[in-house]
């Protein structure tokens, strides 16, 4: 493009210079003279966003780098576009803030988006053409529901559902060429099961299950959001009975599909070991909870004649005695994001040996 020099006294600029230029922008526009300008600075992910408005006709400078200056004048490689100019009234388009991802993309920052309609259709449809000169790729808008109002502008120019939570809907838009290349929603539900012996008797071990339209079954239910497999375990055995426990190994997981909403969903099932032995039961999700004898509870129809219970059942006896490891869970941090996470493995300490199984 071109060099183009314009007079100091009816320019407003809204430019976009990198960071490292910001400093000689506001210098160049120090020497200008015979104009007022209100400056606002805005910055994000290494870009800095400079708005000057001046008291006459308002222009927009929706890309600029700066070459040169003289007393006068400013010379800039740019493009230009006129918004108004009524008696000194300013009006002119901004890109809105957001955040650089690791992946060339933008995070629009959702605390700071405009509360009219029509101004944030007007700013999107200019932050969009801003965004894919710069090269950005995947754009990412998360809309409260104090700003529902917005979604269907957002649709309207473009973006896409992603996922909704109880208190935003995600959107997104993808700027390139071709397939769009960011992750899809999370594909998977995580369900767990606490399967819960108490040895105290050695003759009869007996486990806690619970009764839901007349089938003795072990305390089961979804992983909150944040919440680790083996604690998700405790907390739903303690919320539909009462019982206190630990927890001891990943005895299995089970993997199926399309169970709810076309989601896949994955199933871990915990040994646990009880700390405390009454029972309260939750008449909200349950009918009742027991403390049972293995055997009867092995033998109830509905698990000898389900594979999967069957298979279940096997294992847990067989960890019980000492014929199978387990997955215990061990917590490590990555050095790629210096964060703690859990590890699920099989861990056989000869000295304190927990099986006999290879």
């Amino acid at each position: 493009m071109e060099l183009r020099s314009f007079s100091s006294n009816f320019v407003c600029t809204s430019e976009i210079v990198h960071v490292g230029r910001t400093r000689t922008c506001s210098a160049l526009l120090s020497n200008f003279t015979g104009v007022r300008f209100s400056r606002q600075f805005n910055c994000f992910g290494g870009l800095c966003l400079w708005n000057y408005g001046a008291s006459n006709n308002i222009y927009l400078v929706d890309k600029a780098v700066i070459s040169s200056v003289g007393p006068d004048n400013l010379a800039a490689e740019t493009s230009f576009q006129h918004i108004n100019g009524i008696n000194g009234s300013t009006s002119s388009l901004r890109v809105l803030d957001a955040f650089d991802d690791v992946y060339e993309g933008a995070v629009i920052d959702s605390d700071r988006l405009p509360d009219s309609p029509s101004t944030f259709a007007a700013i999107l449809r200019f932050s969009l053409s801003q965004w894919k000169k710069m090269g950005k790729k995947g754009i990412w808008l998360r809309l409260p529901l104090g700003k529902s109002d917005l979604v269907p502008i957002a649709i309207k120019e473009g973006f896409r559902y992603h996922h909704a939570e109880p208190g935003y809907v995600m959107l997104t838009y993808w700027i390139p060429e071709g397939p769009c290349m960011l992750p899809a929603n999370a594909s998977h539900q995580v369900g767990v099961g606490g399967f819960v012996i108490n040895d105290s008797n050695e003759s009869k071990k007996n486990t806690v299950p619970l009764q839901i339209s007349g089938l003795w079954k072990i305390p089961t239910g979804f992983v909150l959001q944040s919440e680790e497999i083996y604690a998700g375990a405790i907390r739903e055995v303690k919320e539909e009975t009462g019982v206190d426990t630990e927890f001891m190994e990943v005895i299995a997981f089970r993997h199926e599909h399309n169970v709810a909403f076309e989601k896949s969903d994955l199933f871990f099932i915990c040994m646990l070991r009880p700390l405390s032995a009454e029972i309260i039961v939750d008449d909200l999700e349950i009918e009742d909870a027991k403390w049972m004898p293995l055997d009867e509870f092995v033998e109830q129809p509905l698990i000898q004649e389900d594979s999967m219970f069957k298979k279940i059942i096997d294992i847990c006896i067989a960890y019980l005695e000492k014929r199978y490891c387990g997955l215990s869970a061990h917590q490590v941090v990555s050095k790629f994001d210096g964060k703690s996470s859990s590890l699920y493995y099989n861990v056989i300490d000869m000295d304190d040996i927990n099986c006999i199984g290879s």
